[in-house]
């Protein structure tokens, strides 16, 4: 059972992730490749959790990389075998900020707002 990675747009057409992702590539080419690699193995069901993948609560989950900065990239399911990825974050703590959180599931629901109508 393969899923679907995608990356969410804002109604402008940027995607945070992407630039996320870019910028990461840049400043840390190891983490970045370890990044895409779990993205690459969210495809797979058995990926869904501990340890590459943790449920945040309200249907959000994060894609964990554990380096010398935490790594996470925020995302959800979508009917028809499909993750969103909306938000990336970077941070020494263990706990995600509130307002990364916010962003998360403000993307999240923006999505599907936009997208499920």
């Amino acid at each position: 059972m393969e899923f679907a990675v995608e990356f969410y747009v804002t109604a402008a057409g940027k995607s945070p992730v992407e630039g996320f992702l870019e910028d990461l590539r840049k400043t840390d080419p190891g983490d970045y490749a370890a990044v895409l690699a779990g993205l690459a193995k969210l495809r797979d069901r058995k990926n869904h959790r501990s340890p590459l993948s943790k449920p945040l609560g309200d249907g959000l989950f994060e894609l964990r990389h554990v380096g010398k900065l935490n790594t996470r990239v925020l995302w959800f399911f979508v009917k028809g075998r499909r993750i969103v990825a909306v938000h990336g974050i970077r941070n020494k703590g263990r706990a995600i900020p509130a307002r990364e959180m916010k962003t998360g599931r403000d993307r999240m629901n923006n999505w599907l707002q936009r997208k499920m109508k």
